[in-house]
């Protein structure tokens, strides 16, 4: 079974770490991540897409581990 959480990236914050933490989550490179999120947010409405990402902020935890990882 995967051990895996869902976290607010502490390390690769460019507004909250939201989108950071779900590149984390999946192992994928965190810029291209915010870049579909853009685009979707974009190409869709843009209206729903910032309510999810404030919602994710609101309830996602920070990663506390790898903050004081050197």
């Amino acid at each position: 079974m995967d051990n895996r959480k869902l976290y607010k990236s502490t390390t690769d914050v460019k507004v909250s770490g939201v989108l950071a933490g779900v590149a984390d989550y999946w192992n994928l490179d965190p810029t291209i991540v915010r870049i579909v999120f853009a685009v979707i947010a974009l190409t869709t409405t843009v209206i729903p897409c910032v309510i999810i990402y404030l919602v994710l902020d609101w309830v996602m935890p920070k990663d506390t581990e790898k903050e004081y990882e050197i």
